[in-house]
């Protein structure tokens, strides 16, 4: 799996093979990855859970954490809970940093359908931080919520991995700037008012529907 995400950052994904991923691997045994993973579709597929996984658990830590400290805890806290695990776990890992350079962009591609299933897989602890995120933004009806939600979830991602191409990604007040900066435009984001434009824009598509 680190040699997947070594490669898939030096390269693209698109553009390595099993050969190379072996050999990165110092795996002289070319059946060990059919034995292990299936094929390289189920190799990449484990990839993604394993790092979905430590995010989904940094984060559980983290709003145990906020919750332990406030039972109502600010709009700008619960954006920090949204971003800061992967900042986190990139801060600290070099290999983490290399699977957000080369698996990030998929969630900036990805069509709103794509998102809304990702958001609903994420665990308890996102779903306890997107219903404490819907009390604190009162004044947005759902369905603007949830179109905030999956923007909010792009320039998040689209901010982590240009983040990860710079020479000391997630390090040093560099690396504090960005993080707090992305903090304050997902709450600008998230908070700004629905102008009557947008408000109709959405009317609009309800008589459509």
């Amino acid at each position: 799996m680190r040699a997947v995400e070594q490669l898939a950052a030096e390269k693209g994904l698109a553009y390595i093979s099993i050969r190379e991923i072996l050999s990165k691997a110092n795996q002289k045994n070319e059946s060990a990855l059919q034995y292990h993973f299936g094929n390289l579709a189920g190799l990449i597929d484990t990839l993604r859970q394993s790092r979905f996984t430590e995010v989904v658990n940094e984060r559980t830590d983290q709003l145990a954490r906020l919750l332990a400290s406030t039972d109502q805890p600010s709009l700008r806290q619960l954006c920090a809970v949204m971003v800061m695990p992967p900042f986190q776990i990139a801060k600290q890992s070099p290999d983490f940093r290399r699977y957000i350079r080369a698996f990030g962009h998929e969630l900036t591609q990805a069509d709103d359908e794509t998102l809304k299933h990702y958001n609903r897989n994420l665990g308890p602890s996102a779903r306890e931080t997107g219903h404490l995120l819907r009390l604190a933004l009162p004044h947005l009806e759902a369905s603007v919520f949830d179109v905030r939600m999956n923007y909010a979830l792009r320039l998040a991602t689209s901010a982590m991995v240009d983040q990860a191409k710079q020479p000391r990604a997630f390090q040093g007040k560099a690396g504090e700037l960005f993080i707090e900066s992305l903090i304050d435009a997902i709450q600008a984001l998230l908070q700004a008012p629905v102008s009557p434009e947008t408000q109709a824009a959405f009317e609009a598509v309800r008589r459509k529907n």
